[in-house]
């Protein structure tokens, strides 16, 4: 298994020869700051239509409970996407020594949360205690999607201090493997056995991204498979989600009513959807409508051409991550922006999945759509540190274009021949 490649000469696209004219796509990906704004525009577009939908997935539940007040999910998200904004903005003028406080600080913090959460203060949401309720009227924090974040920018940092010697299997094992093994488990007593899966999945993918020997990945995975078919064995709960993917036609009003209800939600909607805040299923069908089903409703209330359309940004933002990884020189950035890219695209990923009834259910928000101001924030947390990495590919170190003009230099006003 080899790890992300460093990039060559070749890698970074220059003018074209004499005489040769380029498609306009071609000159755009071959601007210096092309994969900045691949990560930015696909992000903004998700974060404002996320927006939109948490206020129509979300309005009949936050009426019925919270006295009328049908803008109440809808506020917190806005407040939440603000913040979110503005860490984003702080950690793409971040460099090397900053990104490594933060990481550092960040994994230390939020294992200090996910403590709190495990000797008694945590919050209960269908058997999930996964969150820290702060009392005096706060909002209640899920550290563990912090340590999501936290996790990546951590090995990353790890990694690129010993990249002379990632050779060598134990360095590649420790300290990472532990950590990471502490964390899952950390999250996983809290029965959070979903959010210990994609933190598993992003275990594999750095362990992948470093070029680990497949032997430690065959390794670690059969551990984790065994480790997390006995927590589904032990638990009644996720013993009839199992049997009810098993079985998609069983159990329509237990394990598989949301799973049915989703698969009605997008039948209904076809082409082009129902209308915005025409959805039927949000009327107490899906209970989780505006968190773990958000795509269902999109595809109620938009169509089959949204949720495609929220697809191809999804593709788009991967394909910019690995983009960078791969067109930057430093360990560092290779890792982050590969790391990063895994952690969304696993998560995105599992919940397609599992509202497509593709997978059990096992509660997965869809990033940037889903309501959640945890999740959000780390979300924005991870694209800020995309965007650091995209600032130092080599290409757009040496680039001179002033800000102003860079949306002149990308889309150029051609004379007429």
């Amino acid at each position: 298994m080899t790890a992300v490649a460093s990039p060559t000469t070749t890698s970074q696209a220059g003018p074209a020869p004499s005489g040769v004219r380029r498609s306009l796509a071609a000159e755009w990906l071959a601007h210096p700051k092309a994969s900045y704004y691949l990560v930015l525009v696909p992000v903004l577009l998700l974060t404002g239509l996320g927006l939109v939908m948490v206020l129509s997935a979300s309005g009949v539940d936050a009426y019925t409970r919270y006295d009328g007040d049908a803008f109440y999910y809808f506020i917190r998200q806005g407040i939440f996407a603000v913040i979110g904004l503005v860490c984003m903005a702080v950690m793409s003028r971040l460099r090397r020594g900053g990104i490594q406080v933060a990481g550092w600080g960040l994994l230390m913090g939020g294992m200090v949360l996910q403590l709190l959460v495990l000797v008694g203060h945590g919050w209960e949401k269908n058997g999930n205690t996964n969150w820290l309720d702060l009392g005096a009227g706060l909002p209640r924090v899920q550290p563990s999607e912090l340590l999501k974040f936290a996790l990546v920018c951590w090995a990353a940092c790890v990694f690129a201090n010993k990249v002379k010697v990632l050779g060598e299997p134990r360095h590649v094992v420790v300290p990472f493997v532990p950590v990471s093994a502490v964390l899952i488990l950390m999250i996983a007593l809290c029965n959070d056995l979903g959010t210990a899966v994609v933190v598993g999945g992003i275990m594999l993918a750095i362990l992948l991204v470093v070029g680990a020997h497949w032997k430690i990945i065959a390794s670690i995975s059969a551990v984790a498979v065994v480790g997390a078919a006995t927590l589904i064995a032990v638990s009644p709960n996720r013993m009839g989600r199992i049997f009810g993917f098993a079985d998609q036609t069983s159990d329509t009003l237990g394990a598989n009513h949301q799973p049915i209800k989703a698969e009605f939600a997008m039948a209904s909607g076809g082409w082009w959807g129902t209308g915005l805040g025409s959805s039927k299923q949000k009327w107490g069908g899906l209970v989780e409508a505006h968190t773990d089903y958000m795509l269902a409703i999109i595809g109620e209330e938009l169509g089959l051409v949204c949720i495609l359309a929220v697809l191809a940004l999804f593709l788009v933002l991967g394909y910019a991550g690995f983009r960078i990884a791969m067109r930057n020189t430093e360990p560092l950035y290779r890792f982050l922006a590969a790391g990063v890219t895994c952690w969304l695209m696993i998560e995105a990923l599992a919940n397609i999945l599992v509202v497509l009834r593709m997978l059990p259910v096992f509660g997965v928000p869809l990033p940037f759509l889903s309501y959640g101001g945890s999740a959000l924030i780390s979300n924005m947390l991870g694209i800020g540190v995309l965007l650091a990495c995209a600032k130092q590919e080599p290409g757009a170190l040496a680039d001179p274009t002033p800000r102003r003009r860079l949306l002149r230099t990308i889309f150029p006003i051609r004379a007429a021949s």
